[in-house]
């Protein structure tokens, strides 16, 4: 039953908590196999556009905040919250691309893969996230750190325009000059974002004609030589390479011992104009003095496309399993970070469990850091991911993923809201941003959502 003028305005599904759908439409919000237990009042699933405004004007008139959820790949869960109302935007997926200008016009639950897939028809490229199932939505608007971010900067970077329906129910374009301070929160404020945002314009860029990758592994406990001289060898790199260390386990290809062993992986990815050029940009990384210690090596291996990229990637997150992550930036550098979590990995109670620690993630190119939200907070950037498969094991990861944490924190600067555990300390969200950032935006808060219509970041 709809009731007030508002509801039966919308055309999209309206569900309640205690009806029959709502178990089913909750089950259905988060990716993630590990669901907290939140339950808002009441689930609007948007049938387009149209419907949004109208489901800020029946929180308004029922006394309801707000959250939001574009694609449900958030760690934390953040857009399931007690009470309130949660606005599914699930049916906000349409693509339109302008080739002439290199430009798209994008709803926010289109996934990284799928917009990939189509830019790549009109041999046109995006730094979009590195899982293909996460939505365009919660990606952007924490920043995004993409295939490629090395050269084109966080995705957020290339955010030109967004339209967003704000507190007040109100549609509204934004940009840097047309409500320039709602287009600044939008690039990086994460999800407590204080509006919702219904597409977003990007600034587009030729596809790369050549994709290649270079990977070593080595057993973990040559962590310390593995960074010292990955390090000093990602720093000749162009930044079109992107370059990042994972602790883990050996996946089936690099070992067929049993149990597979842990393993120390350095990976490498450069996007170039030719097959050449590429190989070219990876050259010094085929000098590898540990060589005779890999236990898996591959150099110079076309990668072909971003559906391949995705294909590999998929398999470190597979969908429906038990997860958590969190974040950390440091002023430290990769041999003393990870050469502290080294043993927390070898201790992991799931063996899909890792440490990702991409180098140099973000361009240090200034001028694609201006103007955002979203700010790079320390030269060196870790990510612990905890994945396992039984309810029965929660606890014990969810332990390991703090112990990780407590194993780098005392060295971090910060962390990246898209991934932070917000859960984990009522200090996140606020050490996820720089502090001219964090006053800027809890004023802006105040000024476009006064009523505090929308939740802020769990934890607050």
């Amino acid at each position: 039953m709809r009731g007030p003028t508002q509801a039966r305005r919308i055309e999209g599904d309206i569900v309640r908590r205690g009806e029959p759908a709502y178990e089913r439409a909750w089950e259905g919000i988060l990716w993630n196999g590990l669901k907290p237990h939140r339950f808002p009042d009441v689930i609007v699933r948007v049938a387009s556009e149209r419907d949004v405004p109208e489901a800020v004007a029946l929180a308004r008139s029922e006394g309801l905040r707000i959250a939001v959820r574009a694609g449900g790949h958030s760690w934390v869960g953040s857009p399931l919250r007690d009470g309130g109302m949660l606005i599914d935007l699930a049916a906000l997926n349409r693509t339109r691309i302008d080739p002439d200008s290199a430009t798209a016009t994008v709803q926010p639950a289109v996934t990284g893969s799928a917009l990939a897939a189509e830019l790549s028809r009109h041999g046109l490229a995006f730094p979009t996230g590195h899982c293909g199932s996460v939505a365009v939505g919660g990606y952007l608007l924490s920043g995004g750190l993409g295939w490629n971010s090395g050269a084109l900067g966080p995705a957020c970077a290339s955010v030109r325009q967004i339209e967003a329906v704000t507190a007040a129910g109100e549609v509204v374009t934004c940009d840097a000059k047309e409500n320039s301070d709602l287009f600044w929160a939008a690039r990086g404020a994460g999800p407590g974002f204080f509006a919702i945002v219904t597409s977003f314009r990007l600034a587009l860029y030729p596809r790369p004609a050549a994709i290649i990758t270079t990977t070593y592994a080595f057993p973990l406990a040559d962590v310390v030589p593995v960074t010292r001289w990955f390090s000093e060898a990602a720093a000749e790199l162009p930044p079109t390479v992107e370059v990042s260390f994972l602790l883990g386990t050996a996946d089936p290809a690099m070992s067929a011992a049993t149990p597979r062993p842990k393993v120390v992986v350095v990976a490498a990815t450069a996007f170039a104009d030719s097959k050449d050029e590429a190989i070219r940009a990876l050259g010094p990384l085929r000098a590898c003095p540990l060589h005779d210690r890999a236990v898996f090596s591959r150099a110079d291996e076309p990668a072909a496309t971003f559906e391949t990229l995705y294909d590999t990637s998929e398999s470190l997150w597979p969908a429906s399993h038990r997860c958590g992550a969190d974040t950390l930036w440091s002023g430290a550098d990769y041999e003393t970070l990870l050469s502290r979590l080294a043993a927390v990995v070898a201790a992991a109670p799931s063996e899909r469990s890792l440490v990702l620690a991409p180098v140099s993630p973000v361009s240090r190119e200034k001028t694609l850091q201006q103007d955002m939200a979203f700010s790079v907070l320390g030269d060196s950037y870790v990510v612990p991911f905890a994945m396992w498969d039984s309810p029965a094991q929660d606890g014990a990861n969810i332990r390991w993923l703090r112990d990780a944490m407590r194993a780098v924190e005392p060295l971090g600067t910060g962390h990246y809201i898209a991934e932070a555990d917000l859960t984990a300390d009522p200090s996140r969200a606020r050490r996820s941003f720089s502090p001219s950032d964090w006053d800027r935006l809890e004023r802006l808060k105040e000024r476009y959502d006064p009523d505090n219509v929308f939740f802020s970041y769990l934890g607050r």
